[in-house]
């Protein structure tokens, strides 16, 4: 086996088909043909199982979805494969892009990014209500630093903020936590995500909350379309990758419209970024081309 296509235990296998496992198990499949296709074998291992990947060259990070549930486990499994294998996504870049912290390195360097605090784990009593008058924020988005998926996020209204702080104090306890002025347009405008492999744009999707709710995620009930980005919607991501002090070999750049209607930052996924390649199977041709480049 030249490359490990790392997924989950749930995902390896599961007994249970949807249209959710079906895409994993699609694109994966996408994957795996592909580097077929360049003499490279892969086969799809979960990482939480017992796994043997010392006969592996490469480990490619794809649905590996409940890192953060088992967060120990998986720095523990990181730290063990990291001087065994190559990583794709490389370690140093995995580490980094595990905390939103990052966002705030982004914005030092240029990128714009939803107006943004972070408190650090065991701060004592943080008051939300403070915070958003020494800011000058109405509504707010709590979420932990290390999370995916809308883990734990919150969407906080101004008069609700006094409701939501035992929810603060309570995940404060055991998360670094980063509090965001909420951008008012994600329930109207959306949130866009575009697919950049070895720093070239490949495709996007634009993905939008059902209504009554905040969370585009398709978990929660939103929608995901083809996107055609826009001119400056790609150079935007462009400037994202070239803000970084490395080159990542395939990335996930996801930007809203902030409140004064400028693209801004919402996350930038490293590690197992949902890459919707059945929107653009031939991402899948550009990505095993780049692994084979990089390691082969």
């Amino acid at each position: 086996m030249d490359v490990a296509i790392l997924t989950e235990k749930r995902y390896l296998n599961p007994k249970q088909k949807n249209w959710y496992t079906d895409n994993i198990l699609k694109e994966e499949e996408l994957v795996k043909v592909e580097l077929k296709k360049l003499n490279i074998n892969a086969k799809r291992i979960a990482w939480d199982e017992n796994n043997d990947l010392l006969n592996c060259k490469c480990v490619l990070f794809r649905t590996t979805w409940n890192y953060f549930d088992q967060l120990d486990l998986f720095l523990s499994f990181l730290e063990k494969i990291k001087s065994e294998v190559k990583l794709i996504n490389p370690y140093n870049q995995i580490i980094w892009n595990l905390d939103k912290k990052y966002l705030l390195d982004l914005s030092k360097n240029g990128i714009n990014i939803p107006p943004t605090e972070i408190v650090k784990k065991g701060a004592g009593m943080v008051s939300l209500a403070d915070i958003c008058c020494q800011n000058k924020w109405e509504d707010i988005v709590i979420k932990p630093c290390i999370s995916a998926a809308a883990w734990n996020t919150h969407c906080v209204p101004k008069n609700k903020i006094a409701d939501f702080q035992d929810v603060f104090n309570r995940l404060l306890n055991t998360q670094d936590m980063i509090i965001q002025e909420f951008q008012k347009t994600i329930k109207t405008f959306g949130e866009i995500s575009l697919v950049m492999i070895g720093g070239d744009y490949t495709h996007a999707v634009i993905k939008r909350a059902k209504k009554g709710d905040f969370r585009v995620q398709d978990d929660f009930g939103g929608s995901v379309n083809q996107h055609f980005a826009t001119k400056e919607q790609v150079e935007f991501a462009g400037k994202v990758l070239a803000a970084l002090d490395f080159k990542p070999l395939y990335a996930r750049v996801d930007l809203v419209l902030d409140n004064h209607n400028n693209l801004a930052l919402s996350e930038l996924e490293l590690i197992e970024p949902e890459l919707w390649f059945r929107f653009n199977p031939n991402s899948t041709a550009k990505l095993a081309s780049a692994i084979k480049q990089a390691h082969f």
